[in-house]
């Protein structure tokens, strides 16, 4: 047996997430451990605590600095102790005039029982203060400078703890006492071993100094507690020990890293009325890297937005996967729906996304909707600011965070801030149209390291710094170890890897975001899609017909009308394809409420049925058209019975569908041929691809013919240099080489 009475702020709140969690994990583990909450919070304080899932349910709570003791699971006075306080304790009232008429202190306006606590500074007379307890029969305490109790006469954390472990029958050789202010001094006083846990008040370490039943542990916080377990050798028996997968075990400990990103790595589905939380049903693998960092159990916090559900407003933070994850917590940031839409659906998509694509003539700026949106992102800096463990990693992801280390430097200037745009960023000259340019630049060059899709972006980025501050390069790197460099229009020979500004570096990085491998193997061996894509292979030989396969989100910046047109042209000048090519083009409808995309929807669905009216026949259909999303699997089953991928967005900041057919080519030993806009980030680490250009008609035609007329030689050669670039450069490759980056940064 072994009781655990432990200070909470602090003390088995404090230290490490990592710590914290594998402390908790030990007492839910083990069930010879009792747990007693000892703090100077009222009970109505402490009661939040019970209902959070990642905390321990205590069995005895005490509070009020000793002067209220319940059960923690029924939270139900434990008697007789709780009416022998009850009988020492004088009038508040009377008591709490007395020293406010005669004291310069402030009464602490929260929950308490039984007490009466004040802040204070140091020109209070603080023996004038304990002649009035004196006289009412009470004892003064102070801690941290800053804190005054008064309490009953004897009655503190110690003496209730005292009257507590007696009357359960526990012997004293099997309580450990933990804290780490001066207001937990009593429980230092009654004969139990106690750990004064890292970093704790001065003053409670001088009293404390040399005392052989007291450890003064270096590790804060919950470390501090599982340090002192190790040290005395009777509560040895209860420290970790490794066990299988989930051990609680003493390892090498790394820097937390935070993952800040506008979705969480899960989603809502409503059963019964009820929300439940089930996996993510996103295909492009970047959630399930981006969970794989933590499967060796980094320490980990995941923090995102969710739409504020009316049964629960406040939503705690909770273990996201304990089996695969054991110390990844989502802390999740509720926002009225109304609110995500302003700031997701309507300014971030209407101001910042066709500016940063270049689409300068769509972009609206509203100056409310920027007061909004800066709102939002204070939210998850303060978010960050409280969660984060001390000196921990930042990873902020995409445009609509811009804002979040502007907020987040001034609140947490240990934390090492890293940013990842999963867009492209456009020429100086695009991007300063924004009427906020130097704030969010501002906000950028606190973050340590910031990074982009492929080198273009970042040279774009340094030209923009050009025209807002003075900086000066550091270091550059070639590009052609990754990258094309002059071969196509997003190219680039070298790119700037570190600058200094104001006297501090900031490391710069081009990392394009890769598949899925496991994901699109694990799916092409199942024996349906297996079958499936063998028997529309089959019946394409019969007939002779080849599919050229568009998959796109329906979005003006992905040029689907300029696509549809440019395949009509194809049919009217190319007549001898008539019948013998299908144009089978995906369009995954965008999110709900955007309606700033209804006019290209209108447009494509025009110009899919005057096509299709001109040139179908009764067993030809020119454009095989879906207006919804589809399963990944389908998706896939697309990519292994398609002979060509036209991919050809106006601009793209990578574009994953490219990789993903080619890592489906690749994985079968087919022959596909790609065909790509130049102007997809994901040109430039394709060489074997057919290079396009989206706003010339005559360059998409002569793309597509070209790959239509390939030799099948050829094209196998081609599908197996991509596959080689896609599968060593995967969504794993880059998710630990951001981290890679981010650490080196931090080094520096």
């Amino acid at each position: 047996m072994m009781l655990l009475a432990t200070d909470l702020d602090g003390t088995f709140l404090g230290g490490s997430m990592e710590d914290r969690l594998r402390l908790y994990r030990l007492i839910k583990q083990e069930k010879d451990i009792q747990l007693v909450f000892v703090t100077g919070r009222g009970l109505e304080s402490v009661i939040p605590l019970l209902n959070d899932p990642l905390i321990p349910r205590p069995n005895y709570i005490i509070a009020d600095v000793g002067a209220t003791v319940v059960n923690g699971f029924s939270l139900e006075s434990v008697e007789p102790l709780q009416g022998e306080i009850e009988a020492k304790w004088p009038s508040l009232y009377n008591i709490r005039q007395e020293i406010l008429d005669i004291a310069n202190v402030t009464y602490q306006e929260v929950p308490q029982q039984r007490r009466c606590s004040f802040y204070y500074d140091q020109e209070v007379d603080l023996e004038q203060i304990r002649g009035i307890a004196d006289r009412f029969n009470c004892d003064m305490i102070t801690s941290v400078d800053q804190y005054l109790d008064i309490l009953p006469k004897d009655v503190n954390k110690g003496s209730t703890l005292k009257a507590l472990v007696e009357t359960l029958g526990i012997g004293d050789e099997d309580v450990l006492t933990a804290g780490d202010t001066l207001n937990d001094l009593s429980l230092y006083q009654v004969g139990f071993k106690g750990v004064v846990v890292g970093a704790a008040e001065q003053l409670l370490l001088d009293s404390t100094a040399d005392q052989p039943h007291i450890y003064q542990a270096s590790e804060k916080g919950a470390g501090g507690i599982l340090e002192s377990m190790a040290h005395f050798e009777t509560f040895r028996k209860h420290y970790p020990v490794p066990r299988g997968k989930n051990a609680i075990s003493v390892r090498k400990k790394t820097n937390q890293l935070v993952m800040v990103y506008h979705r969480l790595p899960f989603e809502q589905e409503i059963v019964n009325g009820k929300a439940i939380r089930v996996s993510p049903k996103s295909p492009n693998g970047i959630i399930p890297s981006l969970l794989g960092l933590f499967e060796k159990g980094r320490s980990g916090l995941w923090i995102g937005e969710e739409v504020l559900q009316e049964d629960r407003p406040d939503i705690p933070n909770q273990l996201i996967d304990e089996e695969r994850f054991p110390n990844l917590v989502a802390s999740t940031i509720s926002l009225p729906k109304k609110d995500i839409d302003q700031f997701y659906r309507v300014f971030s998509k209407e101001a910042f996304w066709p500016t940063i694509f270049s689409f300068v003539d769509k972009a609206k700026f509203n100056h409310s909707d920027w007061e909004h949106y800066l709102k939002i992102n204070r939210l998850f800096a303060e978010r960050i600011a409280r969660d984060a463990d001390q000196d921990a990693l930042v990873w902020i992801h995409e445009y609509n965070l811009w804002m979040v280390p502007a907020y987040l430097k001034s609140l947490r200037p240990d934390l090492k801030i890293g940013f990842f745009h999963h867009t492209s960023f456009p020429a100086a000259d695009i991007f300063n149209i924004i009427p906020w340019r130097k704030e969010i630049i501002g906000s950028l060059l606190l973050c340590d390291f910031i990074s982009f899709h492929i080198p273009r972006y970042v040279e774009n980025f340094v030209d923009v710094l050009r025209s807002h501050t003075p900086f000066k390069v550091v270091k550059k790197i070639n590009a052609a170890k990754q990258f094309l460099t002059y071969s196509c229009a997003l190219g680039v020979d070298q790119m700037t890897k570190i600058i200094e500004v104001d006297g501090r570096q900031v490391r710069l990085g081009a990392q394009p975001v890769g598949v899925n491998i496991d994901k699109i193997k694990r799916i092409l061996s199942t024996p349906e899609v297996k079958n499936k894509i063998a028997s529309v292979k089959s019946q394409k030989e019969e007939l002779g017909r080849k599919t050229i396969l568009s998959v796109e989100r329906l979005d003006y910046v992905k040029g689907p009308l300029e696509k549809i047109q440019a395949f009509g042209e194809f049919l009217e000048e190319y007549p001898e394809f008539r019948g013998k090519v299908e144009l089978v083009n995906i369009c995954t409808p965008p999110s709900q409420g955007m309606s700033i995309y209804d006019d290209i929807r209108d447009e494509v669905n025009r110009a899919v049925g005057e096509i299709n009216g001109k040139y179908a026949t009764m067993d030809w259909v020119p454009i095989q058209y879906f207006y919804r999303s589809l399963p990944f699997e389908e998706v896939v089953t697309l990519y292994g019975s398609s002979d060509i991928a036209w991919i050809t967005p106006l601009r793209d900041g990578l574009n994953l569908v490219a990789k993903e057919y080619m890592a489906v080519q690749g994985f079968l030993e087919s022959d596909g041929a790609l065909v790509l806009s130049e102007f997809a980030g994901a040109s430039v680490e394709l060489p074997y691809a057919i290079l396009t250009n989206p706003y010339d008609m005559k360059s998409m035609k002569e793309g597509l013919l070209k790959a239509l007329l390939m030799p099948e030689d050829e094209r196998r050669v081609r599908v197996n240099r991509l596959y080689d670039q896609v599968t060593y450069y995967d969504i794993h490759y880059w998710g630990k080489d951001f981290v890679k980056e981010l650490e080196k940064a931090v080094a520096k």
